[in-house]
């Protein structure tokens, strides 16, 4: 029963906590704090879930048509790889153009730049992140390009290219040495 102190006369004072106990025993509305917390945080998180897969259905059909774009306009070309390395755009040398067009929270993220000799010409090229593991370095190879932008790359000479080892990481090598003097299979 809630009591309520003021300075109404007896009779409304006892009208109003009855009023005030038959609504609470009727509805059962008396709610906590945590719970009135909790409907409003699963709210929000319902209405961000929903937002999410708009934004994400938007992004999909957006990629969907640049990917259509790029696969009508791609080249084949032989070239040589000269280097491969991880560099922001403003370090690494591509046009004017290329830096004018980027948002400004992407320049300063850094992507797979390609150092390549096509014919007479020296050039940087953006990577594909999917290839870029698998691009060989100092090697001939036959690429699909469109624009400034590799798509896949093929070997010439040797067949296809093929990934580079990568290095285990310290501990990753420290469980490897251990389970081989164990006489255990390596953890892949």
């Amino acid at each position: 029963m809630i009591k309520v102190f003021c300075c109404l006369p007896a009779k409304r004072m006892i009208e109003y906590n009855l009023l005030v106990k038959s609504v609470c025993s009727n509805w059962r509305l008396v709610l906590s704090t945590a719970a009135i917390v909790m409907i409003v945080i699963l709210v929000i998180l319902i209405i961000a879930l929903v937002a999410l897969t708009i934004l994400g259905k938007r992004a999909q059909k957006r990629q969907e048509e640049q990917q259509a774009q790029m696969e009508a306009v791609k080249q084949s070309i032989s070239m040589l790889i000269i280097d491969k390395k991880r560099m922001r755009i403003n370090e690494a040398g591509l046009p004017a153009a290329v830096m004018e067009n980027t948002p400004k929270l992407l320049r300063r993220s850094k992507l797979p730049i390609l150092k390549v000799k096509v014919g007479p010409q020296i050039m940087n090229l953006v990577c594909d992140e999917k290839i870029f593991d698998s691009v060989p370095v100092k090697k001939e190879v036959k690429a699909e390009v469109s624009g400034i932008y590799v798509i896949s790359v093929r070997g010439i000479r040797g067949g296809n290219a093929a990934p580079e080892e990568k290095k285990k990481g310290f501990w990753k090598d420290l469980v490897a040495k251990a389970q081989e003097k164990a006489g255990a299979k390596p953890i892949k």
